[in-house]
């Protein structure tokens, strides 16, 4: 494929998406053929979806029945109904009660330490997505370490990781995972220093760019849990993340893309001391990525307050900022200032 003016080989993903092309939805696919109205409203949660619609619950089995047909969660088949993988995957009450779908859930592990070697918990999960979803955010925050901090005289728990955060990076997973790809899900992995969420599947854009570009690989996922108060769909999600990184006074967001995965992590807190200089860098152009989106730009004065380092450290925050301008992350706002002092930064692809 063309990338500006080179040739670059195709990943494994954009081959998939472009031989899949005129393929249906899999979204839209069967989950469970011939069920009556008993079996529908018995394996999918539909008192749920009018909850979190805000809506009251219809005075009758039919009414509910269309409404679902209408969002396509369910389709009509003579004198039967069929559930959708949509429907399933979004309201099941148990995703085992459809078969293959109970490898989609989202699987939630605990370490003991920093790496594999020791699992205390490992819980899959049992719901669909949006039935599921308040009850698996407050069940990972509650696994979150938290410290005990003084402030004006008076104690707080605050948490490793933010429950904002948390949660953002778990509806970015579940909404643009692969569903093609077999024998995978969606997993959230607690280490004693990290917290780690991966999707399957690659990403439509460079990681670079998910503070400023939104591609939803599942529009009609995405869609319905924008409706139900899932995730906003409108790419704000991971400016959320970032920012909420920096007033917590955590590390930067770390985006990889594996083989077949996306991977994000959130770290715990460290001093600006025992970052290393890659560390540094990711800091340095997310905050000067989340400036520029909100119409502002980064200086060594901004860089050192989202450090949280006094005015003696401007030097060292210059240094910073002189290793992700090499590294082509970040360049001048205007090229021709002449005062160091007052330089400001924009994004390279600004």
């Amino acid at each position: 494929m063309r990338s500006t003016e080179n040739l670059v080989p195709m990943s494994e993903d954009r081959l998939r998406r472009i031989f899949d092309e005129g393929k249906p939805d899999w979204l839209l696919g069967s989950a469970l053929k011939k069920c009556t109205s008993e079996d529908v409203v018995r394996l999918l949660d539909t008192q749920s979806y009018f909850d979190l619609m805000q809506l009251p619950y219809p005075s009758s089995r039919e009414a509910v029945l269309d409404r679902f047909m209408s969002e396509q969660l369910i389709v009509g088949q003579k004198d039967f109904w069929g559930i959708t993988n949509f429907g399933a995957i979004l309201f099941a009450k148990r995703l085992s009660s459809f078969p293959g779908l109970d490898r989609k859930s989202a699987r939630f592990i605990v370490y003991e330490g920093t790496n594999k070697l020791k699992t205390r918990l490992d819980m899959p999960g049992v719901k669909g997505y949006a039935v599921g979803f308040e009850s698996l955010i407050g069940y990972v925050s509650n696994q979150v370490p938290a410290n005990e901090v003084v402030a004006k005289a008076l104690r707080r728990e605050v948490k490793m990781f933010p429950d904002d955060a948390i949660r953002e990076l778990v509806a970015n997973a579940l909404i643009h995972q692969d569903f093609s790809e077999c024998g995978t899900s969606v997993m959230i992995e607690l280490y004693s220093d990290r917290l780690e969420i991966s999707n399957p599947g690659l990403p439509p854009i460079p990681t670079e760019r998910f503070i400023d570009e939104y591609k939803s690989r599942n529009e009609l996922l995405a869609g319905l849990m924008r409706r139900l108060g899932i995730c906003e769909e409108k790419g704000s999600g991971i400016d959320r993340v970032i920012f909420s990184a920096e007033i917590h006074q955590l590390p930067a967001p770390d985006f990889r893309v594996g083989t077949l995965h996306t991977n994000a992590t959130l770290y715990a807190h460290i001093e600006f001391s025992d970052m290393d200089r890659n560390a540094r860098i990711r800091a340095c152009y997310q905050h000067c990525c989340l400036k520029y989106v909100t119409n502002q730009t980064m200086t060594n004065q901004t860089l050192r307050e989202r450090f949280h380092l006094p005015k003696n450290k401007a030097e060292a925050v210059s240094r910073v900022i002189a290793d992700t301008t090499a590294a082509e992350q970040i360049k001048l706002d205007d090229p021709s200032a002449l005062s160091k002092k007052f330089r400001s930064y924009r994004p390279f692809w600004a």
